[in-house]
């Protein structure tokens, strides 16, 4: 009898940890599936989020934004998606049918340059290049360079995710809005051990314009005149580079994913500075949008001081 009652017991339990297991599944199944454009915006997606949602996200980290498309499973995730995150201003032109076959489908898309004070090319800003995105007036899409801009998209986000979603991720978005604005604050003391003649950039496209309209530096040019990283380097727009470089006296130029790396060294070696590498585009091995932050931060510091 006792064998019996034993036997039951352990059928019992099989079955309770079945269900346990498909109770969990069903619960991850039903989770809503975000899907963002860029591994940048994808990290800060994910902190926000945590497990109250699954996060995809479709351009892998490393590759070139500007340039990558979609394959066919790709474009099926996106169209699946309950929400898809993207940078706009362009910067996923390779996305771009795609984006709009989602809007046309009724796909929810959240666009995080709606939720900024988006910059703006300057006049007299780095080189005249006929560029219609370098022109006076072309918005810049690298906004994730600069944390306070980050920290309205996350608020945005948050709002977003409760109304549409009833996803209450109030407590989430404080506590990262916190960590924002320390990261903000970090960069600042970073920052103001440079003296002030030396804060100015050269950079492999036009890439920092947000970390130096907040951060109080000169944008003196672009090996690649551009916002993006698909013109051609030009050889009279070099000739131009190196003579700012020298009148302005740069000390260093940075060069970055996209960047024609043997162009960037012959550059820097004729300018008489260095030639140093920046990740704008990458996150590091942790994954970590603050980690990049720290380390860009880092970098650009240490070469100019």
């Amino acid at each position: 009898m006792s064998k019996t009652i034993g036997i039951l017991i352990i059928v019992f339990c099989l079955v309770f940890i079945n269900s346990c297991q498909k109770t969990q599944q069903a619960q991850s199944d039903s989770k809503k599936t975000i899907v963002v454009t860029s591994s940048l915006l994808g990290s800060i997606v994910k902190e926000l989020v945590g497990d109250h949602c699954n996060v995809i996200v479709i351009i892998p980290n490393g590759l070139d934004v500007h340039e990558w498309e979609p394959s066919a499973k790709d474009i099926e995730t996106l169209l699946t998606a309950s929400l898809i995150v993207e940078n706009g201003l362009g910067l996923e032109s390779g996305l771009s049918k795609t984006l709009e076959q989602a809007r046309s489908s009724g796909v929810r898309i959240f666009t995080a340059s709606n939720y900024i004070n988006i910059r703006k090319v300057g006049d007299g800003e780095g080189i005249s290049s006929g560029e219609p995105d370098q022109m006076p007036g072309a918005e810049d899409p690298h906004l994730w360079l600069d944390p306070l801009a980050v920290k309205r998209i996350t608020q945005a986000l948050s709002n977003t995710l409760k109304e549409q979603f009833r996803i209450d991720l109030t407590a989430e978005a404080a506590l990262l809005a916190k960590k924002l604005t320390l990261l903000d604050s970090s960069i600042r003391e970073q920052v103001a051990s440079i003296p002030a003649e030396n804060r100015k950039l050269v950079t492999g496209h036009e890439s920092l314009g947000y970390f130096a309209k907040a951060f109080g530096f000169k944008l003196i040019g672009a090996i690649i005149p551009s916002l993006t990283t698909q013109a051609e380097v030009s050889a009279s727009e070099l000739a131009t580079l190196k003579s700012l470089i020298v009148h302005h006296n740069v000390k260093v130029v940075f060069t970055e994913t996209g960047t024609p790396a043997k162009v960037a060294v012959a550059l820097a070696r004729d300018s008489g500075v260095k030639c140093v590498e920046i990740h704008t585009h990458l996150l590091p091995p942790d994954g970590s949008y603050f980690t990049m932050m720290k380390n860009l931060s880092a970098t650009i510091t240490g070469s100019l001081k």
